[in-house]
């Protein structure tokens, strides 16, 4: 295989490529600080053939602002070389250069500003270093440009100081080690815009950002606030000023359809100029922007809002804003900037040069003039720290600007942290329309990120707050639910349930009662529980009372005409002792349905069951008693029968004492191991208290009930056996039908009292004693009392014995 080698002369290795880039402005000096500007925004495109060497780019659109913003560095300077005391002796040149808005053309600059300009070679043996031209570097405005200086001068550890550039990223030493700036991080103002937006309340936005890194970073920060304040965003686009126009018009169409009229613009200046422009046409009044810094301070963006589109806007601006001092500045009209070669323009304030004229009142970027007159300022007490170092100090200059801390004539604080960054605080400004046209700007607030959280930020009002939210904030009473598919901010109000209450406003739930409380009507608020229990004062409770009343006083008119007519034989028939031991208890039956009525208290709640109990026994044990006696009669009437001698009035006091005793022992016993006791129900009925007798032993309830049962049935078996003994007048038929009514009311009581609620069940209690006791009075005693008063031709011994 033939072998091939190829060889070269040695040539220069070490020589700069291109063309030389010369400065707009320059000035000699002992010590040298570079510039970079964009003092034309853009520039004309050229096809490149590819045949020809490219031609230099040919800058086009002026921009006043950044020529405005090297004067001031240019009057910083000079007033440092007339100063006495700082830097004596030495005077500080400069060199500016114009970028015309190019990335790649800020990154050439920087490099002609740290290697030089000159077109020289160095012999491949010789190395490829030499001193840098300048110390410093003041510039770029934008974040993006700034990244990219930063990165590749960084080894070079020349300080980068930025009046503007506000990217969080760039606070990475790491990354930039060399960059420092004297407008705060837009960690800051990110974290500010947010509880500002918090402030008015408005939770529901739009943001505009602009496709670089200062926009993408401050948005994602922004967001990050947001989300932990409840802010949700309803859309965010990415503009850039030289995007196509349906992609603008796509962001338009996006802005129109939105229900948010608060929009957050993280933007840079040139674009919000050029998205001003496209607005405009379109006249999109009614929004309440929200923006940066890094626009509010721009001219261009105020004369082209013809439609106001950002009037009553709210923005931040560094906590610079000054009088005097600069008002000497801006008395000068700087000149025209020509060529390269008119570069020696000067203005200290005190000379009165025709020029440039402008419409816009230039107070409003004060704060950006302030910043790179402090970065100059920054810059010159590091160098003069350096010329009082000894041998043993630090000497690099970057390492001497991080460490400065001084006061400006203003009395502005300037020192850097260890990140490269200022203090960060911030004036709120808002955009005031004046009659003529003429954008005023007041200062509405103040932003401090070295306070308290919660004293971070300041307004003097809230008088401009337009709504914006994606729903209606929930009124106490309601608690907020997510719609499906939608942001946090996006939510129905759902009214509390009963028994729950929510008394903040956008309350996310609602809190129960304590049980003794229920909600209002309008579940904002917990009150007391009614509390319910049978009344005297109520309509059932007042004809509950009548009706014991009334059964009262009919046993009581019973009672005394069987004693008018004692000695009648119906009433002697009927066994007349037991008839009125009958006619006391049933007496007494009614009169214990009272107890049932009235607010339950401990004596009433264990007074009502035993009462009711033990007077029933004693008038079932009547009953009994005279049912026994009828069966006897009949007995004793048959031939060689001698029962009644065993069944006689002694036995029949002692039947109804001993039958008695035994409901009474039963009582004894409920009310020592667990007597009834006043009980609050708050289960029963949700929105009331009912106060009821707790039964406490269930077991002694059902055995004083169970008892009455055993005896009502007893009697009205033997009631039932004797109902056809062949008697004119059979008594056992009267005890057999109240005994049917005695137990039928008292079976349908039980499941009644079960399944009645609150009072109610106490009233089915009254009620079936009444009912019983009514039945047992008229069974018994009316007929009688019939024959007595209306029949008295029956009331004889004859009739009584069926002759």
């Amino acid at each position: 295989m033939p072998l091939t080698s190829f060889s070269q002369a040695e040539e220069p290795v070490c020589r700069r490529r291109g063309d030389p880039e010369d400065p707009r402005l320059s000035k000699d000096g002992d010590i040298i600080l570079g510039g970079i500007f964009s003092f034309h925004s853009n520039w004309k495109d050229r096809e490149n053939t590819y045949t020809h060497k490219p031609l230099p780019l040919e800058c086009i659109s002026f921009n006043f602002r950044e020529f405005q913003i090297s004067q001031v560095m240019r009057f910083a300077i000079e007033e440092i070389n007339n100063s006495t005391d700082l830097l004596p002796g030495i005077s500080l040149g400069y060199k500016m250069y114009d970028t015309c808005g190019s990335m790649a053309r800020s990154v050439k600059v920087a490099l002609a500003l740290a290697n030089g300009n000159e077109t020289v070679s160095v012999p491949s043996v010789a190395p490829c270093i030499g001193p840098a031209q300048v110390q410093a570097i003041m510039g770029e405005t934008s974040s993006s440009p700034c990244i990219a200086i930063a990165t590749v001068i960084g080894p070079f550890h020349i300080p980068l100081i930025s009046h503007s550039a506000s990217c969080a990223c760039l606070s990475d030493k790491t990354k930039y080690p060399s960059f420092l700036r004297t407008m705060p991080s837009d960690y800051y103002q990110s974290r500010a815009l947010a509880q500002l937006v918090k402030h008015f309340g408005w939770t529901w936005v739009g943001a505009v950002i602009t496709n670089d890194d200062y926009g993408n970073n401050g948005m994602a920060i922004f967001t990050e606030t947001a989300q932990q304040l409840g802010i949700c965003l309803e859309y965010s686009v990415f503009f850039y000023r030289t995007d196509p126009p349906n992609k603008i018009q796509n962001i338009i169409d996006i802005i129109k359809l939105s229900t948010s009229k608060v929009i957050v613009a993280f933007l840079s200046y040139f674009d919000m100029d050029v998205l001003m422009n496209k607005l405009s046409h379109h006249n999109l009044t009614g929004y309440q922007w929200v923006g940066t810094e890094s626009w509010i301070i721009d001219s261009q963006t105020a004369e082209m809002d013809k439609h106001h589109i950002l009037d009553g806007s709210l923005n931040f601006s560094g906590n610079d804003m000054f009088t005097e001092f600069w008002e000497a500045l801006f008395n000068c009209k700087f000149k025209q900037l020509k060529s390269s070669t008119d570069n020696q323009t000067e203005c200290t304030g005190n000379e009165d040069l025709s020029g440039l004229q402008h419409s816009f009142t230039d107070m409003s970027i004060m704060p950006i003039f302030n910043n790179i007159y402090k970065g100059v300022y920054a810059v010159a007490h590091a160098l003069h720290s350096i010329l009082g170092c000894n041998k043993t100090c630090n000497r690099k200059i970057l390492q001497r600007i991080r460490k400065i801390h001084f006061w400006t004539k203003e009395g502005d604080e300037v020192y850097f942290n260890e990140n490269g960054d200022p203090p960060a605080k911030y004036d709120i400004i808002n955009w005031q329309p004046t009659e003529n046209g003429v954008v005023d700007f007041v200062t509405v607030g103040l932003y401090d990120a070295s306070l308290p959280a919660d004293k971070q930020l300041s307004l003097k009002n809230k008088s401009l707050v337009p709504v914006s939210v994606c729903s209606e904030k929930c009124p106490p009473g309601t608690r907020k639910v997510l719609q499906k598919g939608k942001p946090v901010c996006c939510y129905d109000c759902i009214r509390c349930a009963e028994g729950e209450i929510s008394n903040i406003t956008d309350s996310i739930t609602c809190v129960r009662c304590q049980p003794e409380f229920w909600s209002n009507q309008r579940r904002d608020d917990c009150v007391k529980k009614e509390t319910e229990f049978l009344s005297y004062e109520e309509i059932m409770g007042a004809l509950l009372t009548a009706a014991s009343l009334f059964g009262t006083c009919m046993t009581a008119v019973v009672a005394f005409i069987f004693f008018r007519h004692r000695k009648t034989p119906i009433v002697k028939a009927n066994n007349s002792e037991l008839s009125f031991l009958l006619l006391f208890s049933l007496t007494l039956c009614f009169l214990c349905s009272l107890t049932f009525i009235g607010r339950p208290s401990e004596w009433s709640c264990m007074l009502r069951h035993t009462a009711f109990g033990i007077t029933f026994v004693l008038c079932i044990s009547c009953v009994l008693g005279k049912t026994m006696v009828v069966l006897m009669a009949f007995k004793a009437s048959l031939p060689g029968s001698n029962v009644m001698k065993w069944f006689g009035p002694t036995q029949q006091r002692l039947s109804v004492l001993a039958f008695t005793l035994i409901q009474v022992v039963i009582c004894i016993l409920w009310l020592t191991v667990s007597p009834p006791f006043p009980f609050k129900n708050l289960k029963e009925i949700k929105d009331k208290i009912i106060l009821e007798c707790a039964l406490g032993s269930t077991v002694g309830f059902w055995a004083v009930l169970g008892y009455i049962g055993l005896l009502a049935s007893f009697c009205f078996i033997l009631a039932f056996l004797a109902r056809k003994l062949p008697d004119k007048f059979n008594e056992a038929k009267f005890i057999t039908f109240s005994m049917l009514i005695f137990c039928a009311v008292w079976i349908t009581f039980i499941p009644a009292y079960v399944s009645s609620p609150g009072k109610f069940s106490v009233a089915v209690e009254i009620f079936a004693i009444l009912a019983s006791s009514f039945g047992l009075l008229i069974c018994i005693f009316i007929p009688k009392c019939y024959i007595i008063l209306l029949k008295p031709e029956k009331n004889t011994k004859k009739n009584m014995m069926g002759k």
